[in-house]
């Protein structure tokens, strides 16, 4: 057994707070080199390079905490459990932290290495920060993350210094072309709002939002008494462009879904600028837009902390989630708080031939992968624990029936081993059974443009019910089961034999990874009108050779563009 020298345990948790603070200021440069390198990447069109950087940067964040962990190990030797000694540290390192920028990035860093050493049931106070310990932010200078412009000469104008003061490092050849017809969206936006066509001031975020292939510029305009979100998308093709300008609040919110890949963007104070951005989008939660700026661990603290609160305030209780039962995982949820949470069975019936841990490697996939706005982050979560009393019966005989392994029951508390979770979306299946008409149709049309859009960016499904599509409160189809979701590169796309009779039983050999489009038809439960107005648009989905050609693309590692908007302005 390892032993450390002889220091009082003032000096010791004073050296493993330093320690710890140590390693999440490694963390820190090595999270901001990646995320400024976006800026470069979009000045030289590197959109692999863009890809390669968003995939490495998740990575950042688990080997920093490893180190840290190893750093304790090595100075605390075999006290590193001493939970005594763990209380010291946490109050010197909130000590050592209280003048950062990015105070509660620290404190959930803290949290990860602590919850890495004793693996903590539920939470413990003691040893982690359940709550932040700071009410209020600690740095008391001013805190703004954006610039103003006050009293702009007129709306183009304006646009024309966003851009300039961006610099984004390229040329924007026609920008007194685009910033006019910016200018003329704006103007008109303001007049359907019933405000003055005139600007009396705007503010910019300073940092840029850089994902795929676009930057954006984030921040909003007063006129009179109206405070309108404005967000300009550039592009970089052949130089700098104007692609497209958000004016509301769905629009923006689209922009930051939990259904789309995190922003690099560089920012010292992210408190400061979720702050901002819920001034844009005051329904979307502080977890969600954390998650979205990049910083997920904590948005994984913040969205535990709202479900606490939730649970406080209200005497709602965990019941079953809406949806036909899955045969993989059972899924709850609770009527106020628009998240469910998701257990893996502890046995698959046939015909699953799935594995757990094949279902959470492709979690894992989800979670790196770029989501096109079609997949639902999904966040995961290890030993959370809740009251029993809270749970409807009904779901504790599932889940006792069902979960066991991932559960530890007393009298009167339940702990979850394992668990993911999801926003909350209303299944496509009910959707369309509640819909009228022209609601139900945009959304298989929508259906179908979700498969597209996760095939261009090498994703398959795997299962195409629409019971595992669901509906997002701005009407977009996203997919959400993914025990059977694959890359695109292991499916091998057939064509049925000209002579098959469609029989329930092939009468040819069949591959663990063949997929036959034509059969698509025969079980994605598209009837009657629907399946017609399906045809119309997507016919090209039940033949192999529309499948051969994007899986053509993705491996020649073409990116197809699939923006978050879709008023684009005039092509340049």
């Amino acid at each position: 057994m390892s032993t450390v020298p002889i220091l009082s345990d003032s000096r010791l948790s004073n050296l493993a707070a330093k320690a710890i603070v140590d390693s999440f200021v490694d963390f820190g440069d090595r999270y901001r080199i990646v995320t400024r390198r976006a800026r470069i990447r979009f000045i030289e069109a590197d959109w692999a390079g863009m890809a390669s950087d968003a995939t490495q940067r998740f990575d950042i964040y688990g080997k920093a905490v490893s180190e840290g962990v190893a750093a304790l190990a090595a100075l605390l030797g075999d006290r590193v459990e001493e939970r005594h000694l763990w209380t010291m540290m946490k109050a010197v390192y909130s000590g050592l932290i209280v003048g950062r920028a990015d105070w509660e990035i620290a404190e959930t860093f803290f949290n990860s290495v602590s919850r890495k050493i004793f693996t903590t049931v539920g939470v413990d106070a003691s040893i982690e920060f359940v709550d932040s310990d700071f009410d209020v932010p600690p740095i008391e200078a001013e805190r703004g993350v954006y610039r103003s412009y006050e009293q702009p000469k007129g709306i183009a104008y304006l646009v024309r210094e966003i851009i300039t003061d961006a610099n984004l490092g390229v040329d924007f050849p026609q920008l007194e072309m685009e910033s006019d017809e910016v200018a003329a969206r704006i103007g008109e936006h303001l007049r359907r709002s019933g405000a003055l066509r005139v600007i009396d001031r705007a503010d910019i975020v300073d940092a840029v939002f850089f994902r795929g292939k676009a930057a954006y510029l984030v921040g909003r305009i007063y006129s009179g008494s109206h405070v309108v979100p404005l967000v300009l998308a550039v592009l970089n093709t052949n130089g700098g462009h104007i692609d497209a300008v958000l004016l509301t609040e769905n629009q923006v919110s689209i922009l930051f879904s939990f259904t789309r890949s995190y922003f690099h963007v560089a920012v010292d104070r992210p408190y400061d600028l979720v702050l901002f951005l819920r001034s844009l989008m005051p329904r979307k939660r502080p977890s969600e837009l954390y998650i979205a700026i990049g910083h997920h661990k904590h948005g994984k603290t913040a969205l535990y902390r709202e479900l606490l609160s939730h649970l406080a305030s209200t005497g709602e209780r965990f019941t079953l989630a809406r949806g036909t039962r899955g045969l993989v995982m059972v899924v709850f949820t609770i009527p106020g708080f628009d998240v469910v949470i998701k257990l893996i069975k502890d046995r698959f019936p046939a015909p699953k031939r799935t594995t757990r841990s094949d279902v959470r490697d492709r979690y894992r996939l989800v979670f790196r992968a770029d989501r096109a706005g079609r997949l639902v982050d999904a966040q995961e979560f290890e030993y959370l624990e809740f009251d029993r009393s809270r749970f409807s019966a009904e779901l504790l005989d599932v889940l006792q029936l069902e979960c066991a392994r991932s559960l530890q029951l007393s009298d009167d508390q339940i702990v979850i081993r394992h668990a993911y979770i999801e926003r909350r979306v209303i299944p496509l299946d009910i959707y369309l059974r509640d819909a009228d008409a022209d609601l139900a149709a945009a959304a298989i049309v929508d259906y179908g443009a979700a498969i597209k859009e996760l095939g261009a960016t090498g994703i398959f499904p795997g299962d195409l019910l629409l019971k595992n599509f669901g509906v997002t409160r701005h009407g977009r189809v996203v997919f959400y089961d993914y025990d059977e979701l694959t890359t695109i590169d292991r499916c091998v796309f057939r064509r049925l034999p000209a002579d098959e009779s469609m029989s329930d039983e092939p009468t040819f050999g069949v591959g663990p990874d063949d997929v036959f489009p034509e059969e698509f038809v025969r079980y994605l439960g598209v009837d009657g009108v629907l399946k017609q107005v399906f045809l119309d648009h997507h016919r090209d989905l039940y033949t192999a050779d529309w499948w051969l050609e994007v899986q053509r693309r993705v491996a020649a590692r073409e990116l197809i563009d699939i923006f978050p908007y879709e008023e684009r302005l005039a092509s340049p």
